[in-house]
């Protein structure tokens, strides 16, 4: 039987047999009680990658996300955010729900914002008004398409929210793809924040697991709230090995990813009914629109499910494809000629 060509997202990735084989013979011990020397290692070679002085192995980025906005906020203060942000629209308002913080979203141009877009955003310190703490950004941008952030806008938005007494938070659970994408390393870009959260198990491949890096006395706090939610685990040398496997081993292959987005995006440009939106790709999420006269998002997926091609409809009429490390370019090859094909039918028996 052949297996579909899932391209849902990157977080469906299975462990290589050589991160399989790491991950068995891992050393481990009791990481709540700080014992578990693989994932000193990997928190160690994160907070070095990223230049930051600690790092905290944390079980998904929700959690890395979540325990970057509570060590800066507390009740009743407010962050600023971009609309369409993985931490607004994927995370249930856990920030509200935990913490009891407020969000103000800020609508950027497919996730990326611009500095004068948040100069005039800082409540008046007012006791009617929340207090607005914190700044948080998205890298690359998971609903933009898996946009870039621009890096000079990253400088200026961070330099201006310092200048006003704001912290700064990344979200870069997809941070290496901007770093392969653009040559910046992850420590140019994570210069600018005081918290950055990153993901093992998206592109990289990693079975579980995200890691938030910041200054230590920071990160000694999320560690608490991290017991607090749940996070603290025991044995999870075993784990953490899969994730130091994959920063060792499978950042520069994402370039690969990269350009088999292009590849399906090269596909929907010269298909009738398709539009990609955005246009351009940066890294490993394309995101098309389907017209009407081929049917919903979600009908239009279903037949390319039953061809072998499997991807996400997450509106009424757009769809999103996700390449990853489990795909190759034949199989990317073969899903592109399937989306081509597909749509070519229904347009023949439409007439």
């Amino acid at each position: 039987m052949q297996l579909p060509i899932d391209l849902r997202s990157d977080t469906v990735t299975r462990p290589t047999p050589a991160m399989r084989a790491a991950m068995a013979a891992a050393d481990v011990g009791d990481d709540v009680f700080g014992d578990d020397p693989t994932v000193q290692r990997l928190e160690e070679r994160v907070a070095e990658m990223l230049g930051k002085e600690m790092a905290l192995y944390v079980p998904s980025g929700t959690m890395g996300n979540q325990l970057g906005l509570r060590v800066h906020c507390q009740a009743g203060d407010e962050f600023l955010c971009e609309a369409n942000c993985h931490i607004l629209c994927y995370e249930q308002g856990a920030y509200a729900q935990l913490f009891g913080l407020a969000a103000q979203p800020v609508e950027g141009e497919h996730g990326v914002l611009q500095v004068e877009q948040l100069v005039d955003r800082i409540r008046p310190a007012n006791d009617h008004c929340v207090r607005t703490r914190l700044v948080c950004l998205e890298n690359t941008h998971n609903r933009g398409a898996g946009r870039i952030q621009p890096y000079d806008a990253v400088a200026e938005i961070c330099g201006w929210a310092a200048e006003n007494g704001l912290a700064r938070h990344l979200d870069g659970a997809r941070l290496f793809n901007a770093v392969v994408a653009t040559g910046i390393s992850a420590a140019d870009w994570a210069s600018h924040f005081d918290t950055v959260s990153v993901c093992f198990s998206k592109g990289l491949g990693a079975p579980v697991g995200s890691a938030l890096c910041g200054p230590a006395d920071l990160i000694r706090q999320a560690r608490r709230h991290r017991k607090a939610l749940g996070g603290g685990m025991r044995q999870a040398g075993i784990i953490a090995a899969g994730a130091l496997y994959a920063l060792e081993h499978h950042i520069d292959r994402l370039v690969d990813d990269h350009a088999h987005a292009r590849i399906l995006a090269d596909a929907i440009r010269t298909t009738p009914g398709l539009r990609l939106d955005p246009e351009s790709i940066d890294t490993n999420v394309v995101i098309f629109e389907v017209d009407p006269e081929l049917g919903t998002a979600a009908a239009f997926s279903a037949r390319l499910r039953d061809e072998g091609v499997w991807m996400n409809a997450t509106a009424p009429q757009r769809i999103r494809a996700v390449t990853h490390l489990d795909v190759s370019r034949e199989q990317v090859q073969q899903a592109a000629e399937v989306l081509c094909k597909t749509a070519e039918e229904i347009v023949a028996i439409a007439r």
